[in-house]
């Protein structure tokens, strides 16, 4: 139902915007390989190149986890659960700021429903490469709205501020998000609460999701907080704090701890397709 990140069960498909063109990307597995197909007008060597780059941010492809794998070898929980999804890349957003407009959009949401409205907005503001079928929405795109326009789309007055200031201030040169992968995790959280419309969960899941700091495990996701009460079999509802406490001994890999919950939780919904292959 994500109509910016398309999935038919087998190709991976969605619209990557470069030098202001629209090009449709799609990824399918072929063994050990990844077949990609770039489609647009601008197919240029800088434009591949843009595209390769975005492919290994948004897929994670060049993350390297063997050390995650070793650590995990330390602790029978953590390696039942990784080896249970070995070989998963850790996911991120093509652009912080995609990250952040995730963040805010999905703000006290269901996923199910924040993602509607995140589709809702891509088909709204996104640029279009054809008819049904748009990339996610730039600084640009945004900037240039009311907030009122956000509202028909199911956006609370709060959120739908929150975003277009965040962009126009981007468009004005006032705000780098790209910038924060320079900066510690204490101090990215610090410059993202001070935008309006940004707490400790949107930052924390900004980092994450938008940074690929693996190590952050977004401690006011209840959902999250509920798998990892459920992984543990802990009897105690947890809190922030109590969630960093029994995450401690797996410090710098909360982040991965986080998906592989939350793959967990998707696959005993029936909601992941298996596929085996060989290691």
């Amino acid at each position: 139902m994500n109509a910016v990140d398309r999935w038919d069960g087998e190709t991976y498909q969605r619209v990557l915007v470069v030098h202001d063109t629209p090009v449709l990307v799609r990824v399918a597995e072929r063994g050990m390989m990844l077949d990609i197909t770039a489609t647009g007008k601008d197919l240029s060597p800088s434009v591949r190149q843009s595209v390769t780059r975005t492919l290994e941010r948004l897929l994670g492809i060049r993350k390297d986890l063997l050390k995650f794998y070793e650590f995990a070898r330390l602790y029978a929980r953590l390696d039942e659960l990784a080896m249970r999804f070995q070989g998963v890349k850790p996911p991120r957003f093509a652009t912080v700021f995609e990250g952040l407009v995730n963040g805010i959009a999905c703000q006290q949401l269901s996923l199910t429903v924040g993602i509607i409205f995140l589709n809702r907005l891509a088909e709204r503001c996104g640029l279009a490469f054809s008819p049904g079928i748009y990339a996610f929405p730039r600084p640009q795109d945004l900037a240039r709205l009311d907030p009122a326009d956000l509202r028909p789309l199911g956006y609370s007055s709060g959120k739908a501020r929150a975003l277009v200031e965040i962009a126009q201030s981007i468009v004005a040169g006032q705000l780098d998000l790209e910038e924060l992968a320079q900066l510690s995790n204490p101090e990215c959280v610090e410059r993202l609460a001070a935008l309006r419309g940004v707490g400790r969960w949107t930052a924390e899941y900004v980092l994450l999701r938008g940074l690929g700091r693996i190590d952050v495990f977004p401690g006011d996701d209840v959902g999250a907080r509920n798998n990892l009460e459920r992984w543990l079999h802990l009897k105690k509802k947890l809190d922030y704090a109590r969630v960093q406490q029994v995450l401690k001994r797996w410090r710098g890999y909360g982040g991965m701890i986080f998906l592989h919950l939350l793959l967990k939780s998707l696959d005993e919904a029936g909601e992941i397709d298996r596929i085996t292959a060989s290691p």
